[in-house]
Formats: structure tokens, sequence, C-alpha cells
């Protein structure tokens, strides 16, 4: 099965610095990006290109490691390496900063919002997972600080369909917590990669979770809840997360970062070896056990690691992808014939 990428636009997002992340707004047509030179820089397509319509600088004193939108579109959210998190109001064109939290000893290196949109999550050097409760004033309160990893955590993300947070850490751990209780609890803990786990991405059905690490595979868990067909043990009511399959042996770096178009399925990776790869799922394999194949490779998408790697929430085949080179780069992705 072969597809291919083709190069749509190259831009110098964050120049003489990093470029960090890209998050898609819900509706698909501003691109949110960050970077080391401290800044937020929203993009707007316009002809055969895209431009900056706004610069967030005033937010942050260090670098700007992950931004994410609100489930509504009208909130940005910036994680710093200043251990704070900003939160942006969208007002038209502008963008005013509303809240900054704080509470983190270090870095801040991901945040994300629950699809209720009423939950953010925070994950910090210092090894924690913070869960911020939203209310209609705006107000943001912590109202859990999770200590189960013992590193450094990497990223965070919620389960698409239902509030249950991922998160990814240096102990080459995946975390999963749900409320109990009027409390967070870690739930299950998924064990398998050889190091550090960078970045993780639920399926649309949110019964899959890919992730991603600096031991050069992409593994994928699937959800079985208890009393399942397939015998899988569960404790008690908790499901269980079981690896179902490991992509190896087509990254020769560490890989940054995962995406699971929730358009088509297909599934993006973001490498230290300056490439960008994507898979698709093998037509006809077992659900429990499936395989995927490489259906497209771009050896040198980037001139640097390639740290993120975004799917269009509308637009099917749409890829952005940013790097330590400063740049962004636009792929239109064309699926192999026969998917």
């Amino acid at each position: 099965m072969k597809g291919s990428l083709t190069l749509l636009s190259r831009v110098p997002a964050h120049p003489d610095s990093r470029c960090w992340y890209l998050a898609w707004e819900p509706a698909g047509a501003l691109l949110a990006s960050c970077g080391g030179d401290r800044a937020v820089r929203l993009w707007a397509p316009q002809g055969d290109g895209w431009v900056c319509k706004s610069v967030l600088s005033e937010g942050h004193q260090r670098t700007v490691r992950k931004v994410t939108w609100s489930p509504c579109g009208s909130y940005l959210a910036s994680a710093s390496f200043d251990a704070t998190t900003c939160i942006w109001k969208k007002n038209q064109d502008d963008f005013e900063c509303v809240a900054t939290l704080e509470g983190h000893e270090n870095e801040v290196k991901s945040v994300a919002w629950a699809p209720s949109g009423n939950l953010l999550a925070t994950c910090s050097r210092d090894k924690s997972v913070w869960v911020w409760e939203v209310d209609e004033e705006d107000e943001y309160e912590c109202v859990s600080v999770l200590n189960s990893h013992t590193q450094d955590v990497k990223h965070v993300a919620w389960q698409p369909t239902q509030e249950l947070l991922a998160s990814a850490s240096y102990d080459d751990t995946v975390k999963l917590y749900r409320e109990e209780e009027d409390d967070w609890v870690c739930c299950a803990t998924l064990e398998g990669h050889k190091s550090t786990v960078w970045s993780l991405a639920f399926d649309p059905t949110g019964q899959r979770l890919a992730t991603c690490s600096d031991d050069r595979t992409v593994r994928i868990w699937r959800q079985y809840l208890p009393g399942n067909e397939q015998g899988v043990a569960c404790g008690g009511s908790d499901p269980t997360w079981k690896c179902i399959c490991t992509l190896s042996g087509c990254h020769s770096r560490t890989i940054y970062d995962v995406a699971w178009c929730h358009l088509t399925g297909a599934l993006a990776t973001a490498c230290g070896d300056d490439a960008v790869r994507v898979f698709e799922e093998d037509p006809g394999c077992d659900p429990h056990q499936p395989t995927f194949s490489m259906t497209a490779h771009l050896p040198r998408a980037h001139s640097q690691d390639v740290n993120c790697v975004a799917w269009n929430p509308k637009e099917p085949g749409l890829l952005a992808s940013c790097s330590d080179d400063g740049e962004m780069a636009f792929w239109k992705y064309q699926r192999p014939e026969g998917l």
C-alpha cells in the first residue's frame, strides 16, 4: 500500500528558534504555533500560502512548548517553560490573555482541554499532572494534583468521548486517570515502552490509544471492558488497556509526536530523523491484533528534528508539521487506492 505526501507550503514560523508544536482550531481555519521565541502565532490560509494573523508575545517569559484549543474554539491555552499556562480568549481577530495558571514548580510541558470544555490538564517537569476546573466566569481552579509519574511528564491528552485523561512520561510509562468521588485517581499504568514516552493520541472512538517513544516504536493500545468476549482480564470495574500492536523498524531516531486523524484513521509521526511518516491500518485485519503499513515517508520533511504533526480536523489529508528548523510545512496526504 503506497500513498503520497505532497508539499503544499513551507513557512518560517518561528525564525531563529525552534517551532515546538502546532494546534488546529476545531473549525480547521486557524492554526496555532509556538516556539522558542516565547511567542504563540496564529496562521490562516491566503492564496496558496499561509499568513500570520496574530502574534501573542506578552504571555510568557520563556519557550512556549505546547498550545491547545478549547472544544468551542473560543480559547487557546499555551504551556511554557516559565512554569505557567496562559489562557487566551479569542475576540474576533484579537486574543486577550484572560488567565495565567501558576503552581507547577518547573517547565509546563503540555496542556489539554477535556471534550466538555469544563476541565483542563497540565503536566510538568516537576513530575506532576494537574487537573483544573473552568467555571462560567472563566475562573480556573486546580482540583487535583496527580503525582503518579516518577519523572518529567511530557504530554497530556483527553479521551475524545469521556473525561479520561492520559499522560506520557520520561519514566517510560503512560498513566490514565479518571474522577472518583470528587477526586482524580490513576486508574491504569501502561508499560511496554523501553524509553521516554514523548506523545500519545486517541483514535476517534477513544477505544484505542497510540503512543510514541524514544525507543523508536509506536504502540497501539486497546481498551477492554470487564466481561469482554476476548477474555482479557480486568480488575474489578476498571477497563484494561492492552498493547495490541507495535510499529517498529520504521524510525531511525526518537519519535517525538504521533497524530491520529479523526477523519480517515491515518496515523502520522514526527521523528528526530527529520522525517514525517504516515501509517494506515491494513484492511481486513483482526481489530484485536491489527497490523499497520507505512503508506508515506518523507525522509527530509525538515532540515532538523520534526517536533509535531497535526491533522486538520475538517479537511481530510491536510497535515501540518513543525521542526527545530523553525519552519512549518503543510502537506497533502493522498491515501492508497482501495482504502
